[in-house]
């Protein structure tokens, strides 16, 4: 109950801190064209509130269909993703933690320009929403969750600069479903998506950070069934599904993974290393990509810069195939 509360607060707050946000599962995020489809849309039941008795009045105006930040209800191929990482408080986490939240966003904006290469920029900003720890915490579960007044205040960022949200999942000893249904009134929003970080989940008695942890092809693909029922329920645009890989062991059986409509599936490879490494572990995680997963790219500013320069934006544009989501940590 309280985690309700904390939600419907941080909800309320949203809304009546931000000048240019609709209600989030009424009105469209991206801006509405003519040629959008029409139809009667029926607001998801807020937290902690009594359902709705009956359809509303036949005299009801209809309402556009919610679109993506930027406009339209499919991804790709329009758009490529470009964003930083990040949780509040912590440079360690990334870029997206530290400093002005807007001044980052901006710069999003602006670095993500020299990756568009034919496309439409849609920022992102991937907020590490469940940490993992090395104690395991009164539940035993070896994470934590951020605050849902933190989750509305990135989305309230990211709705000023007609940005995607990604909540990022590094699970501990929790499965990844689970905690992903956690997060499901914020996934009613048209412009929240996932991504998911298994090396963070362990199992038995392993520690979070002492070992890599692993998923299954079959797991990953339960969060994206159930992702599309969110979307179709509601009626969102597809949803953004990002799972994060750093080596072969984190990921068994990704032939699992199924394509569904609501659902953009996107793997992006985390190696760390030299412009040389980076394009090695680029060939061997992407080799044998199923049609249901979309290539991404994730560069670390400080820990690859050990290793050499950074790869500039040509570089990783050359990556075949290219990537489609670009992150910055």
């Amino acid at each position: 109950m309280r985690v309700r509360a904390g939600f419907a607060a941080a909800l309320l707050a949203l809304l009546a801190g931000c000048a240019s946000p609709p209600p989030p599962s009424v009105a469209p995020v991206g801006s509405g064209t003519a040629s959008a489809p029409h139809e009667r849309t029926f607001a998801p039941t807020p937290p902690g509130s009594a359902p709705a008795s009956g359809a509303p009045s036949a005299s009801a105006p209809p309402r556009l269909l919610a679109q993506l930040p930027r406009g339209g209800r499919t991804v790709f191929p329009a758009y490529r993703l470009f964003g930083f990482s990040g949780s509040p408080g912590s440079a360690a986490f990334g870029r997206l933690g530290t400093g002005d939240l807007d001044a980052r966003v901006r710069e999003i904006e602006r670095r993500g320009q020299a990756f568009a290469k034919g496309r439409k920029l849609l920022p992102v900003l991937e907020l590490i929403a469940v940490v993992a720890h090395q104690a395991p915490g009164a539940q035993g579960l070896y994470n934590g969750r951020v605050s849902d007044a933190t989750i509305g205040r990135y989305l309230a960022a990211a709705r000023r600069h007609k940005a995607l949200l990604l909540l990022d999942i590094q699970p501990g000893r929790q499965g990844l479903l689970s905690l992903v249904k956690g997060f499901e009134p914020w996934l009613r929003q048209p412009d929240v998506g996932v991504a998911l970080d298994p090396e963070w989940e362990v199992r038995g008695d392993q520690v979070p950070g002492r070992v890599f942890g692993s998923t299954t092809g079959a797991e990953l693909d339960s969060v994206s069934a159930y992702l599309d029922a969110v979307v179709r329920t509601n009626r969102l645009p597809q949803k953004v599904m990002v799972f994060h890989q750093v080596a072969p062991s984190v990921l068994r059986g990704q032939g699992r993974i199924r394509v569904r409509a609501g659902v953009v599936v996107i793997k992006s490879v985390d190696g760390i290393g030299s412009p040389r490494q980076k394009t090695d572990t680029w060939r061997l995680l992407v080799r044998g990509l199923p049609r249901s997963v979309h290539p991404g790219f994730k560069l670390f500013f400080d820990e690859d810069a050990r290793y050499g320069p950074l790869m500039t934006p040509a570089q990783v544009l050359a990556l075949r195939p290219t990537p489609e989501y670009v992150l910055y940590e």
